[in-house]
């Protein structure tokens, strides 16, 4: 594999150690795997909210200004987010499927003892750092449980993550893995989701019924793109990727369309919108089939933003019928595609890596932290 030596990105210092291969199991390695967080009960929703859009990567910001927006766009939306929640039982779901996806990781990878870090909601980062310090690894793995990177999550977290080590003196050999959006069993994997929902789907149809796949992702800002953020291109290509396996799985093509959903800020965000999306396949008169495509966990953006409220909009704009694909969660193929990914990077040695091995988005891309590594070199 590829693998770039972390001490040479910028902010990173900490990490220390020989860039021998590591076989599996021969070592004590800590995977940290990475997520977003969410309440854990109605008196934390807005706290969590505030720490959310209070990240400079989420809103870009000075941080006077930064500081009063969070909490204005918290605010502002504070009673939907706790009927949201509500539906859900008071609080989100993420830290116990995240924990759940940690313990089959950890049956599937020898050797290895997994810890969760979220980024906007305990157990934090700095929780998370303690627990590795403790346990004393060999090597650690910083373990995204975003598919497609970009700089407003796994660039966010690898940045608290590394600002939180440094302030305990946590120093080992670490594995960065920064994305794994188009690996072929996480694809398949994702392939025989959307498979199983598709046969449902034709069932309950009348025979003959069109469908429409929508490959629906968190939205970002255009801004955030133009600057350099690979996202939107790792989302199509791992939506590629998924569809190249739907079909030789199946031998159909399929109708399918990528959107973005959760827009939060009045800023132009990426387009086509989910909204724009279930429009347009009702102008066509198509069944829609939704796919999470960068979502691995349920939480409020899957069971209550696509599960109940583009319902409702599908159900408004008439159309033939609405499926939605779950999450992948711990779904067996699933984890043993993690296991994998984690298994190539790990016997990598210590540095950045893709499920690649080194990069795998474009060169274009400049805010990415292989694009970080290139411009040190040439400085």
């Amino acid at each position: 594999m590829n693998i770039i030596p972390m001490t040479e990105l910028s902010g990173d210092a900490l990490i220390e150690g020989p860039r021998d291969l590591v076989k599996a199991g021969a070592e004590r390695v800590a995977i940290v795997l990475f997520n977003l967080g969410g309440p854990d009960g109605v008196e934390s929703i807005k706290p969590f909210r505030v720490n959310l859009f209070s990240d400079p990567a989420i809103i870009r910001a000075p941080i006077f200004i930064r500081f009063w927006l969070a909490r204005l766009i918290a605010a502002s939306a504070q009673k939907k987010a706790e009927a949201g929640y509500a539906l859900m039982g008071g609080k989100s779901p993420l830290l116990e499927l995240t924990q759940g996806q940690a313990n089959a990781l950890e049956a599937a990878v020898p050797g290895a003892k997994c810890f969760v870090a979220m980024r906007y909601w305990h157990p934090f980062a700095a929780e998370a750092a303690a627990a590795v310090k403790k346990f004393a690894p060999d090597r650690i793995l910083l373990l995204p449980l975003y598919p497609q990177f970009s700089t407003t999550t796994t660039g966010s977290s690898l940045r608290d993550w590394h600002e939180q080590a440094a302030k305990i003196g946590l120093v080992a050999p670490t594995t960065t893995l920064c994305c794994w959006f188009d690996d072929p069993a996480f694809a398949a994997a994702i392939a025989r989701l959307v498979e199983t929902t598709l046969l449902k789907a034709r069932a309950e149809l009348p025979p003959g019924a069109k469908i429409r796949l929508l490959f629906s992702a968190h939205g970002l800002p255009e801004s955030i793109v133009k600057a350099g953020d690979p996202y939107q291109e790792e989302v199509e290509r791992c939506t590629e990727a998924v569809m190249a396996a739907l079909t030789a799985s199946t031998g159909r093509v399929e109708d399918y369309q990528v959107c973005y959903q959760s827009r939060a800020t009045p800023q132009q965000w990426l387009e086509p919108s989910t909204e724009q999306a279930l429009e347009r396949a009702a102008k066509d008169q198509v069944a829609v089939l939704v796919v999470p495509i960068a979502f691995v966990s349920e939480h409020i953006e899957t069971l209550v933003e696509l599960d109940i409220e583009y319902r409702e909009v599908a159900e408004h704009l008439h159309l033939p019928g609405y499926y939605r694909v779950p999450a992948p969660n711990s779904d067996p193929a699933f984890i043993a595609a993690l296991a994998d990914i984690v298994q190539r990077a790990v016997a990598g040695g210590d540095g950045l890596c893709s499920h690649q091995g080194g990069r795998a988005c474009s060169v274009q891309h400049g805010d990415c932290p292989w694009a970080r590594y290139r411009a040190l070199q040439t400085a």
